[in-house]
């Protein structure tokens, strides 16, 4: 895994491409520079007490700092990039601290004591790219936020440098050590809540650190996919546990979902043959491959499986065909994954724009594009027991092809999804979670 040394090698020619793609994108633009915002801290409505604070997905592109709001990155075609680093003079919060390391020899580094210093170093006729801002209409920019710079922009978001992808190993290597202390966790008896802090404290971050509320789902919870409660009883019989969780390395995101059952049963059956079939998703992840593609085929290998373990009763050409996979499978396989966990242009067909949008049936696929060298996507296939998904299918007819008796069993348990980040590379699939967990012996 690569050191902080050699990461801080390897970012001179990251930002040399983050440069190129930036000029070309102004060329297209009429735009005769770039600026890029940090973002800023935000009050809570009535109080005196921010948010935290999370950096724009943009900036950290540009500069591995993610806790210095009122920042930007000034880009000049053929110049230098400049950081404005804001460091107020302010006792009464620590002042964000200067960063250090030889990526920062990659920039022309200007202290601000007051964001508005930035405005006197803005160039003629720039563009902004960032949250607006108090008073950003009177600095002279050329244009906020244009649209066909920040396409252009997020089109080129999709296929990772090796700086960036050496980061997104690291940030797997943290996840996959923080789902272990989980796993030990649940499997000594801790709540929800308990085995969010046994997270929180295997990766080294605070929530506020986080890329993602952690999913932390203990029996039915699991059937929720967007579960956040973080209960802090335990159920009276602790079935299943489902964990969504990951980590962040210079801002860059990993997202991992691993599924345990407390003994042996069909529930634990149901797992492995998930994660099988996940593994098979994930020899699919090769340049030129639309995904599109493998959405499809996690429908009619999630078909197979719910035959196999009894769940639906007819074939499963007939589960696909009649939408029953969406009753049990009702998410898309997976999305973009690099600077943001959702990552963005997952639907643009082109670096100028275009839509191109999920296959008929299957509308929260949040990723349509052909997938190009160094293109990093998540695979993340689930069966799940939701009551309003299976009342739904008991109202339309789909219900006559289920087996009520076996979902009856199930539904305790909740649900099952298994995700991996995976690379598209020229000579194969490159699987980060795997490799993660391998390097611990998992």
């Amino acid at each position: 895994m690569a050191t902080p040394d050699a990461l801080d090698a390897l970012f001179p020619a990251h930002l040399a491409a983050l440069a190129d793609t930036a000029t070309s994108a102004l060329a297209a633009t009429g735009a005769s520079a770039l600026v890029v915002g940090a973002g800023f801290a935000k009050l809570r409505f009535l109080d005196d007490q921010p948010d935290p604070f999370v950096v724009s997905p943009h900036f950290k592109a540009w500069a591995p700092v993610l806790d210095a709001p009122g920042s930007f990155i000034v880009h000049v075609p053929g110049r230098k990039p400049t950081l404005l680093f804001h460091q107020p003079e302010d006792y009464w919060h620590k002042p964000p601290t200067m960063p250090s390391g030889a990526w920062l020899n990659s920039f022309d580094v200007r202290v601000l004591r007051n964001p508005v210093e930035a405005r006197a170093q803005v160039p003629t006729g720039a563009a902004y790219v960032g949250e607006p801002f108090a008073g950003c209409d009177e600095w002279g920019f050329a244009a906020v936020n244009p649209p066909a710079l920040l396409q252009r922009l997020h089109w080129a978001r999709a296929v990772k440098s090796p700086y960036e992808l050496a980061c997104m190993r690291r940030a797997a290597a943290l996840g996959a050590r923080a789902h272990q202390a989980a796993a030990a966790a649940f499997t000594a008896g801790a709540s929800e809540y308990q085995i969010h802090l046994a997270y929180l404290e295997a990766s080294g971050h605070t929530e506020a650190e986080l890329p993602y509320p952690n999913i932390i789902a203990l029996n039915e919870g699991a059937a929720i996919l967007h579960y956040t409660q973080l209960k802090r009883a335990n159920p009276p019989v602790r079935r299943s546990f489902l964990i969504d969780a990951g980590a962040q390395y210079r801002g860059y995101a990993c997202d991992i979902t691993r599924t345990h059952a407390a003994s042996v049963s069909p529930f634990s059956d149901l797992i492995a043959g998930l994660d099988a079939l996940e593994q098979r998703l994930c020899a699919m992840v090769r340049p030129g491959v639309p995904y599109a593609d493998i959405h499809l085929e996690a429908h009619r290998l999630v078909a197979e499986l719910l035959v196999e373990q009894g769940v639906v009763t007819c074939s499963a050409d007939a589960a696909v065909a009649t939408e029953l996979t969406s009753v049990f499978f009702p998410h898309g396989v997976g999305h973009l994954l690099g600077l943001q966990v959702h990552d963005v242009a997952g639907h643009q067909s082109a670096p100028e724009g275009g839509n191109s949008p999920p296959p008929p049936g299957h509308p929260y696929l949040r990723l349509t594009r052909r997938l190009a060298p160094g293109t990093v996507v998540t695979i993340e296939p689930g069966v799940y027991f939701i009551d309003l998904l299976l009342d739904r299918a008991r109202q339309d007819g789909r219900g006559r092809h289920i087996d009520w008796d076996t979902v009856a069993d199930l539904a305790p348990y909740g649900g099952v999804r298994i995700e991996d980040d995976v690379v598209a590379t020229a000579t194969g699939p490159e699987n980060l979670t795997r490799a993660a967990f391998a390097a611990l012996g998992a």
